[in-house]
């Protein structure tokens, strides 16, 4: 990162600035938690195949890809709030036209705008770095990985419940609409909050190269095995992710509802492990056997998607005091998904710890951005593949290479491990 020469002090934060930070991260996982449940049946909406789906998804991903690095270094340049502006502007924008999207290929355009607008983390965690002394950094910066979490538990259920299929095309607009209208809130909540925290930048100074540091990612053990655990794990995820909906309607007969409230359990179940057991695990096992661990659940909750009778799990109705609550047939998938987040939460912060151990205190930040740029471009190709897959072997098939895939990853874990200890064994 590029400091001027002289930087002011950092300006003292409120606790409604610190709120709107965490408001920026929340907004983003919901809007794009809103979406995920209806997306494909929004799309089928607008009589788009099942790869024409997926490739929505790898859009929205393609442009964070490329957004995420941009505006990181853009806010270096000319300052937090600006971007910020412009990114909430831009999200607002997305939604709203994609609400009015007319058909399935200007609906991908509008998801790769939106993408580009939502490419903000990073500029939110400058702001941060700015505005907080060292030692509380680790615990602001845990604010936005809890705005992640949140973000998807109330996404995909608001989605979910919100979405109207029997209204036809428009029955999928309102929670589009609602994406917009929190996207907009944000925004007036950066424009009133927010107090610029840095001076901008001598344009003259050198500006860091898109992925710096790949160089010396590939010459480190660790770290290289560990994004290739990422790239693994990821691109199974974003598979399931992409066409769990189609899977589901052809399996049990789900719509949004159901697809929502699935994935509201993933995020419900991912945020309590990683704040209550992810970091006690770690501590007394280690973070590679935890990793590996991870990988497995994680796998093994696909294959048992899979392979779980269709007709042992039939819906229902349960009575809970007055009322009576609808049971979907194939109730027994958000229990398996929760199994899955289990692993994926385990997952996540372990590959962070590992990273950072493994890196130099100057390289730190590059090498956990690398991390995010290898999880974007799992999160590009996985949905595309997922999409061949499922049209062309059969609906089951992305769940099966994914589950395959995290063997690999399990293994690459472990030799993470054994690499950072001859490299300490190395040092004494």
């Amino acid at each position: 990162m590029t400091h001027p020469a002289a930087s002011p002090a950092p300006p003292k934060v409120h606790t409604p600035a610190l709120a709107v930070l965490f408001t920026v991260v929340f907004i983003n996982l919901v809007g794009f938690g809103l979406v995920v449940p209806l997306l494909p049946f929004f799309a089928q909406s607008l009589k788009a195949e099942a790869w024409q789906i997926t490739l929505m998804f790898s859009a929205y991903s393609l442009g964070q890809f490329f957004a995420e690095p941009f505006w990181g270094r853009l806010s270096d340049r000319i300052g937090r709030k600006p971007v910020l502006l412009i990114t909430l502007i831009a999200n607002a924008l997305g939604y709203l036209m994609l609400a009015f999207a007319p058909n399935i290929w200007l609906a991908i355009a509008i998801r790769l705008f939106t993408g580009l607008g939502a490419g903000n983390i990073s500029t939110v965690q400058g702001y941060v770095a700015d505005v907080t002394p060292p030692e509380q950094r680790a615990g602001r910066m845990g604010l936005i990985g809890a705005a992640f979490g949140l973000g998807f538990i109330v996404g995909p259920g608001l989605g979910g419940l919100l979405t109207q299929p029997q209204l036809g095309h428009i029955g999928y607009q309102l929670p589009i609409f609602l994406a917009a209208a929190l996207a907009a809130l944000a925004a007036v909540g950066v424009v009133v909050f927010l107090r610029e925290s840095r001076a901008k930048a001598d344009p003259a100074a050198p500006r860091p190269a898109f992925l710096a540091g790949l160089q010396f990612a590939r010459s480190q053990p660790v770290i290289s095995r560990v994004l290739v655990v990422t790239l693994i794990y990821m691109a199974g995820f974003s598979a399931m992710e992409a066409v769990f909906g189609l899977w589901s309607e052809d399996r049990y007969g789900w719509g949004p509802r159901e697809v929502g409230l699935s994935f509201m359990v993933v995020g419900l179940v991912s945020t309590l492990n990683q704040g209550i057991f992810a970091g006690r695990l770690a501590r007394r096992f280690g973070e590679p056997r935890v990793l590996a661990s991870g990988m497995l659940l994680f796998g093994a909750s696909l294959v048992l998607q899979v392979v779980a009778p269709k007709d042992w799990f039939p819906g229902g109705s349960v009575d809970v005091g007055l009322f009576s609550l609808p049971v979907p047939d194939g109730w027994i998938i958000p229990v398996v998904m929760a199994l899955g987040a289990c692993g994926m939460s385990m997952a996540m912060p372990n590959i962070s710890a590992m990273i950072s151990r493994a890196s130099p205190p100057d390289r730190q930040g590059a090498m956990l951005g690398l991390n995010m740029a290898s999880s974007s471009i799992a999160r590009i190709f996985g949905p595309i593949i997922a999409g061949a897959l499922f049209s062309g072997l059969g609906h089951d098939w992305p769940f099966l290479i994914g589950a395959a895939l995290t063997i690999p990853a399990a293994i690459m874990a472990i030799n993470a491990g054994r690499a950072g200890r001859r490299a300490k064994e190395a040092v004494a």
